[in-house]
C-alpha cells in the first residue's frame, strides 16, 4: 500500500519527530543514537517503507553536518572507504528484501560487536593496532557499511568503528563521517526510487515537515559535541556503538 501522509497516526508523528531530532544530533557528533530508532521506525511504518522515509531525513542531517564540519574531513581515509562502500550498496540493492529482518539484525549486530571487540582489545593491550592499516580492513569496512546502509540505513556503527580505529581526532572523525554519509546517502536515493519504489512525493512531503526537528537536533549535537573532551568522546562513541550492536539482538 503506498504511503499516505493522511493515514499517519499520532504516535507515528511523535516517533518520527523524535527520530528526526536524534538524526540531527547524531549527524552533528553525538553518534550512535540513530541506530536505536531504526528498529522502532521499522516496526511503526514497516521495514521497507521506513527506509524510504528515513533516507531523505538522513540526507538533510548530512547536509547540516557537512556545512559545519566540512573543513575537518580526512579525505585520505574517506577515499579508501568509498570504493568498496559503493560495491556494498550494489550488493544491498541486489539482495533487497530477500534477507529477513531478523537475519539482517543478527548479522549486523554480530559484525559490529566483533569489530568493536577487536578495537577494545587493542586499546586494553595498549599496542598500536596493525590491522587498520591493512588494505583488507578498509575493504571489509566499506563493503559492510555500503551493504548495511542500503538495506537498513544502519552503517553508522560500522563506520564509527573504522574511523575510531584510525584514531582520528573528534572533529576529523565527525567531518569524515559527515562527508562519507552525504555521498553514499545521495547515491542511494535514486536506487530506492527506481528499484524499491519507497520514496515518493508523499514520503518527501512528510520528510520536509521533519526538517525543523532535524535542524534543532543538529544544533544541539554541535553544542554537545563541542563540550566533550577528545578521550571522553572516543569512549562515548565506543559505548554507544556497543549498545546499538546489542540492541539489534534484543529489539
Amino acid at each position: 500500500m503506498p504511503f499516505d501522509i493522511a493515514q499517519v497516526e499520532a504516535y507515528q508523528w511523535v516517533l518520527a519527530i523524535i527520530s528526526a531530532m536524534v538524526i540531527g544530533m547524531s549527524k552533528a557528533g553525538i553518534t550512535g543514537l540513530t541506530l536505536m530508532f531504526i528498529p522502532l521506525m521499522a516496526i511503526s511504518f514497516g521495514g521497507r517503507e521506513s527506509t524510504g522515509i528515513l533516507l531523505p531525513m538522513l540526507c538533510v542531517g548530512d547536509v547540516f553536518a557537512v556545512a559545519w564540519y566540512r573543513r575537518h574531513a580526512e579525505w585520505h581515509y574517506l577515499l579508501k572507504l568509498l570504493p568498496s562502500a559503493v560495491v556494498g550498496i550494489g550488493a544491498g540493492v541486489a539482495v533487497g528484501g530477500r534477507l529477513s529482518d531478523d537475519s539482517f539484525r543478527f548479522l549486523l549486530g554480530g559484525i559490529i560487536l566483533l569489530l568493536l571487540g577487536m578495537m577494545i582489545w587493542q586499546d586494553v593491550q595498549k599496542k598500536e593496532p596493525h590491522y587498520p592499516q591493512a588494505w583488507w580492513f578498509a575493504v571489509v569496512a566499506g563493503l559492510a557499511a555500503g551493504f548495511t546502509t542500503m538495506i537498513g540505513n544502519a552503517a553508522g556503527a560500522i563506520t564509527s568503528i573504522y574511523l575510531l580505529s584510525m584514531r582520528l581526532p573528534k572533529n576529523a572523525f565527525i567531518g569524515t563521517a559527515a562527508w562519507f554519509f552525504l555521498i553514499v546517502n545521495l547515491l542511494k536515493v535514486p536506487l530506492q526510487v527506481i528499484f524499491w519504489k519507497n520514496i515518493s512525493a508523499a514520503t518527501l512531503t512528510f520528510d520536509a515537515i521533519m526538517v525543523p526537528a532535524i535542524a534543532i537536533g543538529a544544533a544541539l549535537g554541535i553544542v554537545a559535541a563541542g563540550k566533550i573532551p577528545e578521550r571522553a568522546y572516543r569512549v562515548f562513541v565506543m559505548v554507544m556503538t556497543g549498545v546499538a550492536g546489542v540492541l539489534l539482538f534484543v529489539l
